[in-house]
């Protein structure tokens, strides 16, 4: 009996060992090529009044919360989210805004688990194209280093940034085959 608790005492010992070693950080990055100028993408992105319309994550709880502060558009910008345990409860603000090359937010994740990362939009072109790369940084605790022993960050969320920018792609692509806004007509005898 006393060496089947060794036994244990030493795989629990070990498997401390390999979770305290596992990094600190977490990166997550997807890219796709857009047939779009860079200010119409970039439009989608900085404005979080769109996101409902690509948003993987909108989709999974219809009822979801929303609100919305500060500028329209831009730094300052903050979106709210509270809805069903597929999308938690949260917060992003738009922390800085380059048009139309970058954009930084600050993600503060209140639920299921409280995180807080920083999620990054870069826009360059790339051809008659423009290429956007979504990613998202973060820090990991120990029980997020322990959960990434069976599923990576990458593989939780990387089909989602997938998702997203195929929707943001089809989005864009159609905003910019949009004829530009025409001027009304002048009115007859002017």
């Amino acid at each position: 009996m006393k060496i089947v608790i060794r036994v244990v005492l030493l795989a629990v010992v070990l498997l401390i060992i390999v979770i305290a070693t596992r990094p600190d950080t977490f990166h997550v990055e997807r890219s796709t090529s857009i047939a779009a100028p860079g200010a119409t993408v970039f439009a989608r992105l900085d404005d979080f009044h769109q996101w409902a319309d690509w948003s993987p994550w909108e989709k999974l709880d219809p009822q979801m919360k929303r609100t919305f502060e500060g500028p329209a558009s831009g730094v300052g910008a903050s979106y709210a989210w509270t809805g069903n345990d597929k999308v938690g409860e949260g917060r992003m603000t738009i922390a800085q805004s380059q048009p139309p090359s970058s954009l930084v937010m600050n993600l503060e994740f209140l639920k299921p688990f409280k995180a807080t990362n920083t999620a990054i939009f870069t826009l360059a072109d790339d051809g008659a194209n423009t290429r956007v790369t979504w990613a998202m940084d973060g820090h990991q605790n120990f029980v997020s280093k322990a959960m990434c022993l069976v599923m990576s960050m990458d593989k939780a969320i990387g089909p989602d940034f997938e998702r997203g920018l195929a929707s943001l792609r089809t989005l864009a692509e159609h905003d910019a085959q949009q004829p530009a806004a025409q001027s009304p007509a002048p009115a007859p005898g002017h």
